[in-house]
């Protein structure tokens, strides 16, 4: 029995999450990896010439890839490619700095917003409260992030750190909205993933720069073979085969499908990173342990799988597109 399209775009969207859950352990080692040439330049310098990086070479590669056919580039796809690249780019900003000054737990879990920020513009958008479904599956997957991150006990204050991740988590929401568009629906996605990673790259490039301890470290920072061995990983497993599948199938599902889906991220970080730190480490010569498997995870991740398989079985119905 063949599966329905929002069904397999569902699977497809879980499948780049879990692709997506590797840039996690690959950017903290690339950091550790790049300190051992530059030890004091800020973690911000390393995560944006990351970024630059990766984006640079994947839309170097993605428009290799294309070839004359992005001579055929439409406006809109130009529109489309470069709003995604605007909210993904400064989310990403606002999120990494934002690392620097909360728990990693609490940036996890207001990352996640997204998931409730959706339904509410859609909501206000056409004037009609959402499903029962709607609000039970993101109240779950609110929760499910809750335990994941490990949030509990411990003071919860909103300072830098706090309202950045949030406003990145903003950023997000848009650039989820944004491919929601119908009018973008009938483009070459491949196209306008061109013009994302370009934009996404351009919005990096002016940080790593600010924010270099010197010209030099810009090219001496991710020189070393393992470096340039992880940075391939990142672009290749986490960018090429992951945000052109993303922009090609997340209009198959409603935007509020789309941003519970996403929310399957960082489970699979989590089941990632009991294993990988362990093998970049070896391979490395860098100090990145592994973590451990732990009730948190196994209750956060079953809440949040549990949360998409609901809108999965039953689906509200699709608001009426303009």
């Amino acid at each position: 029995m063949s599966l329905s399209t929002p069904a397999k775009a569902s699977l497809i969207l879980v499948a780049t999450c879990a692709c997506w859950a590797f840039s996690f352990p690959i950017m903290k080692s690339l950091e550790q990896v790049g300190r051992l040439t530059h030890p004091t330049a800020s973690s911000v310098f390393f995560a944006a010439l990351c970024v630059a990086f990766r984006f640079t070479a994947a839309g170097l590669v993605m428009a290799a890839f294309c070839g004359r056919s992005l001579r055929n580039v439409t406006r809109l796809e130009v529109t489309q490619g470069a709003g995604l690249g605007l909210f993904g780019g400064m989310g990403l900003v606002l999120q990494m700095d934002g690392m620097a000054y909360t728990l990693a737990s609490t940036s996890a879990f207001l990352t996640q917003a997204y998931c409730v920020l959706i339904p509410i513009w859609v909501c206000l958008r056409h004037l009609r409260p959402p499903a029962p479904q709607v609000v039970g599956a993101c109240l779950l997957a609110i929760v499910g992030a809750g335990v994941l991150a490990g949030l509990g006990s411990e003071k919860f204050q909103f300072g830098r750190g706090e309202w950045e991740t949030l406003a990145g988590s903003i950023m997000f929401t848009g650039q989820i909205l944004w491919l929601d568009r119908p009018v973008f629906h009938p483009n070459n996605s491949r196209h306008a993933s061109v013009i994302m990673f370009g934009v996404m790259a351009l919005t990096a490039w002016p940080m790593a720069l600010a924010t270099a301890p010197n010209i030099g470290a810009v090219l001496s920072a991710y020189q070393s073979p393992s470096a340039m061995a992880l940075l391939a990983a990142l672009v290749v497993l986490c960018t090429l085969i992951t945000f052109p599948l993303a922009n090609h199938w997340q209009p198959r599902v409603t935007a509020t499908q789309a941003g519970l889906l996403y929310c399957t991220e960082p489970v699979f970080t989590s089941f990632v990173t009991l294993f990988t730190p362990g093998v970049i480490s070896t391979a490395t010569g860098i100090q990145y342990a592994n973590e451990s498997l732990n009730l948190h995870l196994i209750l956060g991740g079953i809440a949040i799988l549990g949360a998409n398989v609901w809108l999965l079985i039953a689906p509200p119905p699709a608001p009426a597109r303009p």
